[in-house]
């Protein structure tokens, strides 16, 4: 969420955006590239990188002057008030899980806990 928190407070340059990974320090360099370009490419996007006629590895590297922003679905993610795997599918491996939008696991961190599906 952090990058997203980052568009919101008005950084739009995509390196800029990226520098959001220090927060947490989950992420290396160029996963975080990776995950703001995966964003960008969702059926619903929480993000725009931009000129649809640049790809979005192009936009990253700065082949283009468009910039980062929020869509309608980045903004209510930001507040908390929706959930990006509601509009979007997932299926990937991370760590020999596979998740699924039916399997996927939270964290509350309010509760500093993981919730089940």
């Amino acid at each position: 969420m952090d990058m997203l928190d980052f568009v919101n407070d008005g950084h739009t340059e995509p390196k800029r955006v990226c520098e959001a990974r220090w927060l947490r320090d989950v992420l290396e360099d160029g996963e975080a590239s990776d995950a703001l370009i995966e964003l960008a490419q969702h059926s619903a996007p929480p993000v725009l990188l931009g000129d649809p006629s640049f790809d979005n590895e192009a936009r990253y590297r700065g082949e283009s002057e468009w910039k980062v922003t929020l869509t309608e679905l980045g903004r209510s993610l930001v507040a908390r008030e929706d959930d990006v795997w509601h509009h979007n599918t997932i299926k990937r491996w991370w760590g020999g899980t596979e998740l699924t939008n039916e399997r996927l696991w939270r964290w509350d961190a309010e509760t500093r806990s993981l919730i089940a599906p």
